[in-house]
């Protein structure tokens, strides 16, 4: 309970601290539900052993407060497993077939509990029934389901979490079997603290979440500076970043990629857009910030910005630990301005010769230049933005990324609203 206590003190304080708005999310449900299970279980340890003293009828609500809590737990364990990886379903029938065992298992423990039955040990009296067989066996039903998930969806999840993450369900599946196999041992709380502990350290801390989000700033900021010799005030950075981070998420959420679409990828990618257009410090301001049309000659010096940018990538990022991020950021400068004919600059690759983040940095990077206004352009009305990319599928962009890319137009409008109020 004091370890419990400690967790949402500390968790709460931070989020004072470190967000202006704080969202209850999956894992205030896991610090709530953590409570609840440690008071019942300390309450039921106690009436169990005091039956002469206690009422039936409140020793055996009790008991069926304690049993459905620790249930809806370690259910909400999976779901919040589920979160982490693939993410929620949003179809109503897959929301029906993941929720339906839990709530089957409800009702056998609300209907059960009369008949609830009570035992005396060595070390403690214990209670067991169908209700309580019902119940744990449930719990281990879904701690095998969320390691499944572990296994099955691990490239979903953050590489320097995956052994934390493994450590703590193993435990816990361990500890489970023990108390069941030996009820008298009264162990849920340690479960409990396991599942709490184990989740908040890896990852919910807030300080760690600020320290990223800290890091993701300054790289966004730096990327402005160099944004802003072309008179642009940083919006360019923040819409094509938000346009290749629900890119991506829509390819995986339909399957494509499933090899190359990690959770690290997924975060490396963010990180890396906002430095698409660095080699553009290399340019003359002359050249960035002329109001008509370039000359053959200013061109060739435009196209360099992605070869510097590459080079900018490798001086700066190259002696980072994480390889895949500066790699990715290399390519994202470089490529980005690759077609899928092979006719794009400055190396003319043609379709998966372009990796795949520069290929979905391509479109987010044309569709903002379109829709925006510069100084050697006025802005285009939107729908004649989303056509330009879709008459160039096949050609300038890989025709999978335009298919998706248009079909998340609601998205990609309504993120620019938002980012137009910030």
């Amino acid at each position: 309970m004091l370890i419990i206590l400690y967790i949402i003190f500390t968790y709460c304080k931070e989020c004072r601290r470190f967000r202006q708005k704080h969202r209850l999310s999956v894992f205030d449900g896991l610090l709530g539900l953590g409570l609840v299970c440690v008071l019942f279980d300390g309450l039921t340890a106690y009436t169990v052993n005091h039956l002469d003293t206690v009422n039936e009828v409140i020793n055996r609500i009790l008991h069926l407060i304690f049993l459905l809590s620790l249930d809806l737990l370690i259910f909400w364990l999976f779901i919040y497993m589920v979160s982490i990886t693939t993410g929620l379903p949003q179809k109503k029938s897959r929301v029906a077939l993941l929720f339906s065992p839990f709530l089957i298992n409800v009702i056998l423990v609300v209907v059960y509990i009369p008949d609830l039955k009570y035992y005396e040990g060595e070390l403690s009296n214990y209670s067991m029934g169908l209700s309580a067989y019902t119940c744990f066996a449930m719990a281990g039903v879904y701690i095998l389901l969320s390691l499944l998930i572990f296994f099955g969806r691990w490239r979903y999840i953050e590489k320097q979490k995956r052994v934390s993450i493994f450590t703590y369900l193993f435990v816990l599946a361990c500890i489970t079997g023990y108390q069941m196999i030996y009820p008298q041992s009264l162990l849920s709380s340690i479960c409990v603290t396991i599942i709490v502990l184990g989740v908040y350290i890896n990852q919910e801390n807030p300080l760690v979440e600020e320290l990223a989000h800290y890091h993701n700033e300054m790289i966004t900021g730096f990327a402005t500076l160099v944004e802003n010799k072309d008179g642009s005030t940083g919006g360019h950075i923040r819409r094509t970043t938000t346009y290749v981070k629900l890119l991506a998420e829509e390819l995986r959420y339909r399957g494509y990629y499933k090899e190359v679409l990690t959770k690290d990828y997924m975060k490396n990618l963010r990180l890396a857009a906002p430095m698409h257009d660095i080699g553009k410090i290399s340019v003359p301001d002359v050249i960035l910030q002329k109001p008509g049309r370039l000359t053959e000659e200013e061109f060739e010096i435009i196209k360099l910005h992605t070869v510097n940018g590459g080079k900018i990538i490798q001086e700066t990022f190259g002696h980072l630990e994480n390889e895949q991020y500066a790699q990715m950021a290399y390519e994202v400068a470089r490529f980005h301005h690759e077609k899928w004919n092979g006719k794009g600059y400055p190396e003319g690759l043609k379709r998966k010769e372009i990796p795949l983040c520069a290929r979905i940095m391509a479109i987010a990077d044309v569709f903002d230049a379109l829709s925006e206004k510069r100084c050697y352009k006025e802005a285009m009305p939107l729908d004649k933005c989303f056509e330009i990319i879709q008459d160039g599928s096949g050609q300038d962009f890989d025709p999978v990324l335009v298919e998706v890319f248009l079909d998340i137009k609601e998205k990609v409008m309504q993120s620019r609203k938002e980012n137009e109020g910030l």
